[in-house]
């Protein structure tokens, strides 16, 4: 069960800062010392100055630092509470693919004790330490959790949708690659109430923010152990998430394409030769005909699409039931059948020796959602091979939570990222 809660949102002052888009950010770990640094620039109420990018700090007590920021932003207003709880709709208006998509949402605070939350991704040691840092000395929600449910009724999408409609956005703010991301406030009893009722007997999935979410819920039990009462609902035993229904339109994970570098003695005509055996080859004229072949496959069939020497192959699983041959060991198979899997065990690993400790260290892979971009690191002779894939698909992603696993490394890219700074929650906590 999810069960969520309206809040009272700390939203910037647009009367103090001006543009919003200047303000506000990509996620924590899509930002390095460059990005950071170029947020810094743009103003000096940038919210990268609180919660810092993916590079943790040399010195804690520059997270004590960030929490005075936070605090005299508060005392200044330059960041104001709403008076009264409500969620918020978040609709991102977007191109994908030569497409133009809208996905919605809306913000609130999911109970940590209460819900029942599956994960699809594995988490990192290090930016739990230092997301965990910075919860302590901020004691405040700064960035989403991207969590999805599945509704067919899309009653709660209806009940938002309905409550916006004709309005104009609280806030707006254009990101870093020209999507549009549009918050509305709404404190409509009913309307809060639908979600709730909607939400309540549904399970949700994360499908970005993995190291937060884990982060609060560490967070949570350090409170308890010390003693400290939570002071709903903004408070330690919740976290504040975006939630997106599958069901609606808009909802774009990205192609994580493979540029593969640095094999000694690689020969493509003889890797072509070794695909044979399980794979069917086929010849392709152009990156158009490679992304017209992927699609015709998408959801149908296994099929990759490589490049090198200036040209283009696909090759197709020959047969499903080989899967458990091809990606051995005890996973299940929603967990084997996913194309990341496929590809990693069987062409990676089993034609090229790049195993999973190599693919974690990327001595010999690195990764990109544009097509383009493989194609012109093998041309210039900066990578030996090209490999292109199809997106994972939503229903695979949840196949594999439901499960209890996690997928495999560089499988999922949610498009576009949820922008820090458009909304953010500050805790109550009585400490004895």
């Amino acid at each position: 069960m999810a069960v969520i809660h309206p809040f009272r949102g700390i939203r910037y002052n647009l009367d103090a800062v001006g543009d919003l888009s200047k303000v506000v950010t990509q996620p924590y770990d899509r930002i390095g010392p460059k990005e950071e640094e170029e947020y810094k620039n743009r103003s000096p109420y940038n919210i990268v100055r609180v919660i810092g990018g993916k590079v943790p700090p040399a010195d804690d007590a520059e997270y004590l630092r960030r929490a005075e920021t936070f605090r005299e932003w508060l005392a200044d207003g330059i960041l104001v509470q709403d008076p009264e709880p409500g969620i918020y709709a978040y609709w991102q208006r977007f191109e994908w693919d030569g497409k133009a998509h809208t996905r919605k949402g809306f913000v609130a605070l999911i109970d940590l004790r209460e819900s029942g939350v599956k994960a699809h991704e594995r988490t990192l040691k290090g930016p739990k330490e230092d997301r965990l840092k910075l919860l302590r000395a901020c004691e405040a929600n700064f960035g989403h959790v991207f969590l999805l449910y599945r509704d067919p009724s899309l009653a709660a999408s209806k009940a938002v949708s309905e409550a916006i409609a004709g309005k104009e956005p609280d806030m707006r703010a254009t990101d870093d690659f020209g999507n549009e991301h549009l918050l509305w406030r709404i404190t409509d009893p009913a309307v809060i109430e639908a979600t709730k009722e909607t939400l309540r007997p549904l399970q949700a999935y994360i499908a970005d923010g993995h190291h937060r979410f884990e982060t609060a819920k560490v967070f949570m039990e350090e409170c308890f152990r010390k003693g400290w009462v939570p002071v709903p609902p903004e408070t330690f035993t919740s976290r504040m998430v975006t939630l997106v229904n599958t069901e609606e339109p808009g909802l774009v994970i990205r192609p994580i394409h493979r540029i593969v570098h640095s094999l000694p003695g690689f020969d493509y005509g003889e890797f072509l030769k070794a695909l044979e055996g399980d794979f069917r080859v086929e010849s392709l004229g152009s990156l158009e005909e490679a992304r017209e072949r992927l699609t015709a496959g998408l959801g149908r069939e296994h099929v990759f699409v490589f490049y090198s020497e200036g040209k283009f192959h696909a090759a197709v699983l020959r047969d499903d039931t080989d899967i458990q041959r091809l990606v051995p060991g005890e996973k299940p198979l929603e967990w084997k059948r996913s194309d990341v899997s496929i590809l990693h065990a069987a062409i990676l690993e089993r034609l090229l020796g790049i195993d999973a400790e190599a693919l974690a260290r990327q001595t010999n892979v690195d990764f990109t959602p544009y097509a383009e971009r493989v194609i012109e690191a093998v041309d210039q002779g900066k990578a030996q091979l090209g490999i292109l894939l199809n997106p994972t698909q939503v229903g695979d992603v949840l196949a594999v939570a439901d499960v209890g696993e996690r997928m495999p490394q560089k499988s999922t890219d949610f498009y576009p990222k949820l922008l820090t700074g458009l909304v953010a929650m500050k805790m109550e906590i009585r400490k004895t």
